[in-house]
């Protein structure tokens, strides 16, 4: 497996040392989990998908996710997006349904967030693959030391919008510069938790807000 493939674009931002000395200990790691009867999400050209979209410089917003959906074909690079065919999770249909009571925004027929992220939104994962069928099952992998120094560079960068949802994004608030930096934090959208908050959040108009007050384009958040 070679999952080095890593956009040539982030390397000077995170330091090109610390990424080729990660990228290696992580490939040494698949190289001992990868067996012939477990399978990985998302597909190894698709890893790093999110940074291959958002450039360092581009990035206006971060919507930061967990791990990638475990079930077959699902995952496509990008934190909370399905592919087009596959039926939409029950998180991203909470998202969507925000998004509706929030801007008036029609619920899309389907979950991928590819225009998001053409809109250099970052819809980046904490841990960057899972094994099928195992939520959560790299989180011990190491992908967090890389996903870390990704917020905490865009944070010493600044003029960003962190998208906290949940507690596991919100463990990473520590990493962000809040005198440099605009957060937003709510539950998360997933079913057991979006009526403690994540419903009337009110995030998307308020990102909108935010990239207006800061003179960026505002987001527009219906789906091709």
């Amino acid at each position: 497996m070679n999952i080095l493939n890593f956009p040539e674009t982030w390397l000077e931002p995170l330091g090109k040392g610390f990424c080729l000395d990660f990228l290696d200990n992580i490939e040494s790691k698949f190289l001992k989990i990868s067996t012939p009867d477990k399978i990985i999400f998302p597909p190894t050209s698709k890893i790093f998908r999110a940074l291959e979209m958002v450039n360092f410089n581009d990035a206006k917003v971060l919507i930061l996710g967990q791990d990638p959906y475990h079930g077959l074909e699902q995952a496509n690079g990008l934190s909370f997006s399905v592919n087009k065919e596959k039926i939409i999770p029950p998180s991203l249909k909470n998202i969507f349904l925000e998004l509706k009571n929030d801007l008036n925004v029609p619920i899309s027929p389907h979950g991928d967030l590819t225009s998001w992220a053409q809109q250099k939104i970052l819809l980046l994962n904490s841990v960057l693959t899972v094994e099928q069928g195992k939520p959560n099952s790299h989180k011990e992998l190491g992908w967090d030391k890389l996903t870390d120094r990704i917020i905490s560079k865009l944070s010493q960068r600044g003029n960003m919008i962190f998208v906290l949802w949940g507690n596991v994004a919100q463990s990473k608030y520590h990493l962000v510069d809040i005198e440099k930096n605009t957060i937003l934090s709510a539950p998360h959208p997933s079913p057991l938790s979006a009526y403690r908050g994540f419903f009337g959040c009110k995030h998307f108009s308020e990102i909108n807000k935010t990239l207006k007050e800061n003179g960026s384009s505002e987001i527009n958040w219906k789906l091709d």
